[in-house]
């Protein structure tokens, strides 16, 4: 039996280092071991603190009563009763009164634990430097000071309580109360036993009913956050008077302690009741029912603005600039002249729909894949910024046979992806396809030389086990080459990217860790070996900074991290961090995850929120750019607003964890950008926060709404980055931007407002360039009506050539996709572009940019390409060049080398005569109405011979690119008809990216 015990506590000391020791491994790797000493350290304490206090308040307690027992034969009924209980309990009696403590202190050590975050920030709190408006006190004691002091006061509540229902039983138990008729009694020990427990529960009720003065500055009403005209005229005294009255009965209840009458006492306990219904919720009820409520606007004005102005500073809304657009909705031709820039830089590629197009074209091997949502950048190509959709080729190991799913394979062969996919954002090739400046195995392009391998991304194996002995065969797959032998480059690691597993012990962790014996066994694990895990990202930055909320995209860049010219770059990883607090007076809370969620994120399944963030949250920094190493794993954290006060608290607790500003490299620089959540959050408080007047916001009259995404009912629109120049800008600048329609129950699509945030960080070396950041806002006066995105998308379907021509696109095989609806304010007014793709409806599917639809009041543009489609609105002539303005659909795609694996050409000939024939069914449609408009049946038949014709034509160029790809037409194709004037096509539903 001893030896049992023995091997079961070497097991479970075992498998509690596979867990704990392969943890401190991974944090010493990086270089984050304070963090987790920090935090284990701290739960610790606290846990202890705890375990301590309520254990020891417990048996305190009943060690207490029990000592002071009376000792007594029983003489009453009642008594006799008891004696046969404690004669039962008497063999338990010391396992309770150790028992009981040691599980009350282990749930409020654990309780306490989980404060530690909360206890470190308020040891090593910054001030804000700015009071609140109604005690003076710097914001920080709202923060740091306040949410702790209420933890504790409720801790020792429960403690004080808890004790107080031990003693009571205890002395009950053992004959110091009886209850019995005629006999009841309280001994002395007992009473003033009770008396002290109860003195000090209440003194905790004085102190709770004073810090709720304190709170009421965090709180909500039914109308806005924070403190009303009834909470500091009625509530707030009413607190300090309840407070003051506690304080009293606790004094009734030191006398009664040591008097021998409860008659004080429970008078001071009926005062507090019947206190705390008149003064603390009648008196309010009756301010608020016949001062307020008449009043309202008036009395209730001075809150609501420290409301608005709480609100703006917390979500760094203060610097808003806004405009009064008085759009024009008449378009003249030359208009656009003045905003070449915008218009060149409109972004045709949709990155959340043309990853199936990348999959195809640049994917090489099954075993590799790009996410289904791309990331938008920018990149200096020939000195010009040019707006980007890029996409990591990263390992897809369920794309490998079954039959290859090998644990050999699975994590020490296939290991990882290789090199970036870039194309243009603002034009593709003349078959529709990306017009990619960054492809291929090897990585090929304009990005330069960089380290192409992924081992850290964000779809990795759970663990891969990479290194090799020098000297002997590399066994890692590389990348596939039809000239190597076997069709493939093999490789060693050598980065540093994880803990050595070279050691017998190391394995045996790891594989108890895994779940995996094929650790330990296997010969591949030798002592060069390293092991791979928690590789993503996300995971990664929110390990070693807890206290960051992150947001939920993690997009990739190539950039010199160093400044070296002379050396590669890095493929990183760039993870935008927030500080965030639920705790700052009266601002407006918000909901993280529905002001987040949008079209996009559901779509595609993205976490809306992730870190440690609070389900809502009143203040919000982007306060860390955290970057990731691809190859190597490398997490650095860089400080990015050097004013935020609880970043500088948590660099008092880890002090050097975070990079300054200054060591930004200006490549990295380059590709930072203003994050998508941190706008999602604003945009959405700038739906009531827009107004900045008291009584208009009071009045509720001018609430705006985020629209729906036009091919996405019920989902907010996302936000899109692309670069464009606002009113007021010098230039154009990479931006993210989004739109407003009216509020209110009443549906109405038109434009009430435009965001636009600038993007654009610079390329200076630790340093951001002047504007970045700058949020401006354009609303329109409501006497002009400017068509929301709804509407837009609701003109297009409706229009008859355009209807019929997506009817027609969507027939013989094929699907059609709308693209984001994006929204620029140029021309002295709103445009609105919007990409439709077309894929085949089975089979290989992928989608290519086939038309373009664009809207400028009450004009409509849809040609195949951008620049027509803008000339076709604007008089026959835009005044400005789009971005495909040199592409011609008709020509052949020009040769770029030697397409990858995979990649399918659409005939030029065979598109061409699609196009035509389009073009005649539709011109044939018309005619067709027209005549018989006119009752001129004769030409009505010609016209249907000619749409006919047209039909047949379409269906052979279809016929043909099918066959070009490698598909064949959906049975029962070649006989559709013609739609009828004005049918609405019903393509499929795209997705939109920002």
């Amino acid at each position: 039996m001893p030896t049992i015990i023995v091997l079961a506590v070497l097991a479970a000391i075992v498998m509690a280092m596979a867990q704990v020791w392969t943890e401190v491994q991974w944090f010493e790797h990086l270089g984050f071991t304070e963090v987790l000493v920090r935090e284990w350290t701290t739960r610790v304490i606290l846990f202890v603190i705890g375990f301590v206090v309520m254990g020891g308040a417990i048996w305190l307690n009943l060690h207490l009563a029990y000592s002071r027992r009376q000792i007594y034969p029983p003489t009453t009924p009642e008594e006799r009763n008891l004696d046969r209980y404690r004669e039962s309990v008497e063999p338990l009696r010391r396992l309770i009164m150790v028992g009981a403590p040691i599980v009350l202190g282990l749930f409020a050590g654990s309780s306490l634990s989980g404060m530690w975050r909360q206890v470190l920030t308020w040891l090593n709190r910054e001030d804000f430097g700015v009071d609140d408006p109604q005690f003076g006190m710097d914001i920080s004691f709202f923060v740091f000071t306040l949410p702790v002091v209420r933890s504790v006061v409720s801790l020792l509540m429960t403690i004080v309580f808890l004790s107080a229902v031990a003693a009571l039983v205890t002395h009950y138990l053992y004959g110091g109360i009886s209850l019995a008729p005629r006999q009841q009694r309280v001994s002395p020990a007992a009473r003033v036993h009770l008396a002290v427990l109860a003195a000090i529960f209440v003194l905790l009720i004085a102190a709770s009913y004073w810090l709720d003065r304190y709170s009421m500055l965090v709180s909500e009403n039914d109308r806005f956050a924070g403190a009303s005209f009834t909470d500091i005229n009625a509530n707030l005294p009413a607190k300090a008077i309840l407070a003051g009255i506690a304080l009293v009965v606790v004094v009734l209840f030191v006398v009664a302690a040591f008097r021998g009458t409860w008659t004080l006492p429970a008078a001071g306990i009926a005062v507090m009741i019947v206190s705390a219904l008149v003064v603390g919720t009648a008196y309010p009820a009756v301010i608020q029912r016949f001062e307020v409520e008449p009043n309202a606007q008036e009395v209730e004005s001075e809150y609501i603005q420290r409301n608005i102005d709480a609100t703006l500073a917390a979500y760094g809304l203060e610097d808003l600039e806004t405009e009064t657009y008085s759009a024009t909705t008449e378009a003249e031709a030359g208009q656009l002249r003045a905003d070449s820039q915008s218009t060149a830089s409109i972004r045709l590629l949709d990155p959340n729909i043309v990853s199936p197009t990348f999959n195809q074209l640049q994917q090489n091997r099954q075993y590799y894949g790009f996410p289904d949502t791309l990331a938008v950048d920018r990149y200096d190509i020939d000195g010009e910024s040019r707006d980007t959709v890029i996409a990591v080729r990263e390992l897809n190991q369920d794309g490998l046979d079954p039959a290859q799913r090998t644990w050999v394979n699975d994590h020490t062969v296939y290991t990882h992806g290789f090199g970036v996919v870039a194309a243009y954002g603002n034009t593709v090739t003349s078959d529709g396809s990306p017009a990619f400046f960054q492809q291929g195995i090897p990585s090929v392009g304009e990005l330069g030389e960089y380290q192409p391998r992924v081992y850290f991304g964000q779809d990795t194996p759970a663990y891969s086990i990479v290194g090799a002995p020098e000297g002997t065969e590399p066994w890692e797959l590389d990348y596939p080459d039809d000239d190597a032998p076997n069709s493939a480059v093999n490789n060693t690691y050598a980065g540093d990217g994880g803990p050595s597993i070279g050691t017998f012990f190391n394995k045996l962790l790891y594989a108890l860790k895994f779940g995996d014996m094929q650790i330990l066994f296997s010969d591949r694990v030798t002592e060069e070996s390293q092991i791979l895990f928690d590789r993503d990202p996300h995971d990664r930055v929110a390990k070693v900074a807890p206290y960051l909320t992150l947001d939920n995209r993690a997009y990739p860049a190539v950039v010199d991290m160093d400044g070296d010219e002379s050396t590669p770059k890095d493929l990183v990883w760039i993870v935008d961090g927030y500080t965030t607090t639920n705790d700052y007076p009266y601002s407006a809370r918000e909901s993280l995850e529905d002001a987040t969620t949008d079209s996009l994120t559901t779509a595609n399944g993205l976490p809306q929120t992730v870190g440690v963030a609070p389900e809502e949250v009143n203040y919000i920094r982007n306060s860390v750019k955290a970057v990731v190493n691809a190859y190597d794993g490398e997490v650095t954290l860089y400080e990015w607003d050097e004013n935020d006060p609880i970043l500088d608290t948590w660099q008092n607790i880890f002090p050097g964890h975070v990079t300054p500003t200054a060591e930004i490299s200006g490549d990295l620089m380059s590709h930072l950008r203003y994050p998508e959540d941190l706008f999602k959050v604003q945009r959405t408080l700038l739906e009531d926060y827009h107004v900045t007047d008291a009584a208009t916001f009071y009045a509720g009259s001018n609430e705006w709404r985020i629209p729906d995404d036009p091919n996405e009912q019920g989902v907010p629109q996302p936000p899109y980055y692309l670069t464009m120049q606002m009113p007021g800008q010098e230039t154009a600048r990479f931006s993210l931007t989004s739109s407003f329609i009216p509020g209110g129950q009443t549906e109405r699509n038109i434009l009430t407002g435009f965001l636009a945030v600038d993007s654009e960080t610079g390329d200076s070396p630790g340093e951001v360039r002047e504007g970045y950041g700058k949020m401006r806002l354009l609303e329109l006066p409501s006497d002009i009506t400017v068509p929301g995105p709804g509407q837009v998308q609701n003109n297009f379907n409706a229009n008859p050539e355009v209807s019929t021509e997506l009817n027609l696109l969507s027939q013989g095989g094929s699907d059609v996709l709308l693209g984001n609806l994006l929204t620029l304010p140029v021309g002295g007014g709103l445009l609105y572009v919007q990409p439709v793709y077309v894929q085949s409806s089975a089979g290989t599917q992928y989608p290519l940019l086939q038309r373009v639809l664009v809207s400028f009041g009450d004009e409509i543009g849809f040609a195949s390409t951008l620049d027509e489609a803008l000339d076709e609105v604007f008089g026959g002539d835009s005044g400005a060049e789009a971005g495909d303005a040199d592409v011609d659909p008709a020509e052949e795609p020009p040769a770029d080398g030697e397409e990858p694996e995979g990649t399918t050409e659409v005939p030029a000939a065979a598109q061409e005569r699609l196009t035509e024939a389009l073009a005649a069914a539709q011109q044939a449609l018309a005619d067709g109405n027209a005549a018989l408009a006119e009752g001129d049946f004769a030409a009505y038949g010609e016209a249907q011979d000619r749409l006919s014709a047209a039909i047949e034509d379409a269906l052979a160029a279809e016929e043909e690119i099918a066959a070009a790809t490698g598909e064949e037409p959906a049975a029962g194709d070649t006989a559709t008809e013609a739609p009828a004037d004005g049918a609405t096509a019903e393509p499929t539903e795209g997705s939109t990216e920002g």
